[in-house]
């Protein structure tokens, strides 16, 4: 048998320990490789879709490969130092330091070169599903399976260079202690677990501080609180379970009548020494866990913003004309040119915007008539409204605005024509987009808006086009979009005279951002849950050996198969759940900060995605935690 042969049997030899490493391995050079498909596909070299792709995949494929990267030195330090045992053996039979390291090395580069070579097999088979996947997400025609060698050689070069990185850190990451030190191992006393209770009491603090600041922000300081709250909550978490935990449970021990009962007795001292050797562990995992939430939570809430899009944008098309626009006519004519030519129903009604200063505010206010609000309410099939003269009403600007304003009653004065109005109420129904008409409007009355009429021209003209298929418009008026677009590019925006929006082009680029980012988002989700799922996965293998040791002395004093349940239960749900929990309070905090944030931005709310995203989450870290504790079970119970 030659060193390499001997370093393959080594792999194949641990290969239950290493499971887990190599599953999130495998999976994270599958998701880079899909991503980089993605990235070099010729449907879409030169679209809009190939920058969506560059921005949310290449984002996701440097965050996946520094990730990785961190993944697989903790790993490698963790799985190094479980095996000290073996190392004492070599070097007691022999071996030289240098041979040690260059076995490590071989070792690290058999695992690397599977990894990537399993992967990259798995990514390109999974590539047409992928496509299929993207393609209805983005609402392409077509998006065919290729093959060319730039994926390949990003995905190979970039692991390949990653595994080199690590075999060669590797070996410096071995305790070169004596070799009776060594073969001692995992052997090495474990007494009472040593915590500080002042740094116990810090991290209750630091976390208690971050969820009330999480809890309690406002739109003033929630910007500020995004930068504080994260380190905040990363130390409080570290002290949580490196001494506020153990503090906790010397609390239970010194409670002889809650401790001293046989499962009790069992269950917390094996915890207390678990926690003393994964505090760390557990710690990562909720950072990891953490992130995996926030990623997914965040595009989500995405998500919820792009389906209640229509809500906040009912019309279907919005063109407003300024004083000078000559092109006012010819674009109007256009668009319903090209609203008959693409079939689709329309309604649109003109509305005039005139501008007088209010006597109670001494601000401007932009003023519409009541007729005209009522043609465009009777397309969206709402009852129309009755004013008589000198009455007016509030138009929100806003839905929150809407409750502010319809219980106000408000005498004025429009200075520049004298005409004495009251503004009683709201106007109950939402038909123009957010801040359309303005922020500070009303809905006048026929009779005085004619009067207003006669002694000026109107500040603006607002044509409202009111389209129950409005995602179809994403073709229209691409022209006047462009032309708008590329006078901003240009700074010319000043000499426009004109405005154009059009709900359906921007929500089926929200959309297809939103989904795209949100499926990669998931992508990358899993293999932070893989990973952190993989720490605990190596920890209880690794301590197999003595666990079955453990348990077979037990059986033979008696114990049973369901009281050995009872048992690996309550050592195995606080090493899955715990990290999960504090993972999970992490992100709900977070998540009422960012429903803040999206209460200014749009006031939507996003408890709905965020409560699905949490649930389906927890779910799958039950399923997986029944999976792993079945073959924990088999292993325990397998004669030795």
């Amino acid at each position: 048998m030659n060193f390499r042969q001997f370093a393959y049997r080594n792999v194949v030899r641990n290969r239950r320990v290493y499971a887990a490493f190599m599953l999130a391995s495998v999976f994270s050079v599958m998701v880079f490789f899909l991503y980089s498909m993605l990235l070099f596909h010729p449907s879409i070299e030169g679209s809009a879709l190939q920058e969506i792709s560059i921005l949310g995949m290449g984002a996701a494929n440097i965050v996946l490969y520094f990730f990785t990267l961190f993944f697989l030195f903790y790993s490698m330090r963790a799985f190094l130092q479980a095996r000290t045992k073996e190392f004492g053996i070599l070097l007691h039979l022999g071996m030289e330091k240098r041979q040690l390291h260059k076995l490590i090395f071989t070792e690290t580069l058999l695992i690397g070169t599977a990894s990537i070579g399993v992967g990259t097999f798995f990514g390109f088979m999974f590539s047409k599903f992928f496509f299929m996947v993207v393609k209805q997400l983005v609402m392409l025609p077509a998006l065919p399976l290729y093959l060319s060698w730039k994926p390949f050689a990003l995905t190979v070069g970039a692991f390949l260079s990653l595994f080199i990185i690590i075999s060669l850190v590797a070996p410096a990451l071995i305790r070169m202690e004596s070799i009776e030190e060594l073969i001692r191992g995992d052997q090495k006393a474990n007494d009472t677990y040593d915590f500080s209770p002042v740094r116990g009491f810090i991290g209750f603090a630091l976390l208690s501080l971050s969820y009330i600041m999480a809890a309690f922000t406002s739109n003033s300081i929630v910007i500020g609180l995004s930068f504080l709250l994260p380190p905040l909550a990363t130390v409080g978490t570290y002290y949580f379970f490196t001494d506020s935990l153990p503090m906790v449970f010397h609390y239970f021990r010194a409670r002889k009548k809650f401790f001293w009962r046989h499962f009790r007795l069992l269950a917390f001292s094996e915890g207390v020494i678990r926690l003393k050797e994964n505090a760390r562990m557990f710690f990562i995992v909720t950072i990891v866990s953490t992130m995996a939430f926030l990623s997914v939570g965040i595009l989500a809430s995405l998500t919820s913003f792009a389906s209640q899009y229509r809500e906040m944008n009912p019309l279907g098309l919005v063109y407003q004309s300024f004083p000078g626009n000559e092109l006012e006519q010819q674009h109007i004519q256009r668009l319903v040119n090209e609203l008959q030519e693409h079939d689709i129903d329309y309604n649109y009604v003109r509305f005039p915007v005139q501008q007088q200063v209010s006597s109670y505010t001494d601000y401007t206010v932009s003023i519409i008539k009541l007729s005209n609000v009522n043609r465009l309410a009777r397309t969206f099939d709402y009852e129309p409204l009755a004013l008589k003269r000198g009455e007016a009403l509030f138009l929100p600007s806003t839905p929150s605005a809407f409750s502010q304003l319809n219980n106000r009653t408000v005498n004025t004065v429009l200075l520049e024509s004298g005409i004495e109005i009251r503004i009683s109420g709201a106007y109950p129904y939402q038909i123009f987009p957010a801040h359309a008409i303005g922020m500070n409007a009303i809905i006048l009355n026929d009779y005085d808006y004619e009067l207003l009429s006669l002694q000026q021209l109107p500040a603006s003209v607002y044509y409202a086009f009111n389209i129950p298929d409005w995602q179809r418009t994403k073709d229209i008026g691409l022209t006047i979009d462009r032309f708008v677009n590329q006078s901003y590019l240009n700074g010319l925006n000043e000499e426009l005279h004109f405005s154009f929006d059009n709900p359906g082009l921007n929500y089926s680029v929200l959309r297809i951002s939103f989904s795209l980012l949100l499926f990669a988002g998931l992508l990358l989700a899993i293999v932070f849950l893989l990973a952190a799922g993989s720490f605990i996965y190596f920890r209880l293998y690794t301590s197999l050996e003595n666990d079955q040791k453990q348990f077979d002395v037990l059986r033979r004093m008696g114990l049973t198969d369901h009281e050995l349940k009872k048992i690996v239960n309550r050592q195995l749900i606080p090493q899955f759940f715990v990290p999960w929990g504090v993972a999970i309070m992490h992100s709900s905090f977070a998540f009422l900060s960012l429903q803040v944030i999206w209460d200014a931005l749009a006031e939507i709310s996003i408890v709905r995605e965020l409560t699905i995203v949490l649930v389906g989450l927890t779910v799958v870290q039950i399923i997986y935690y029944y999976l792993i504790r079945w073959r924990y079970l088999s292993h325990i119970k397998a004669p030795n």
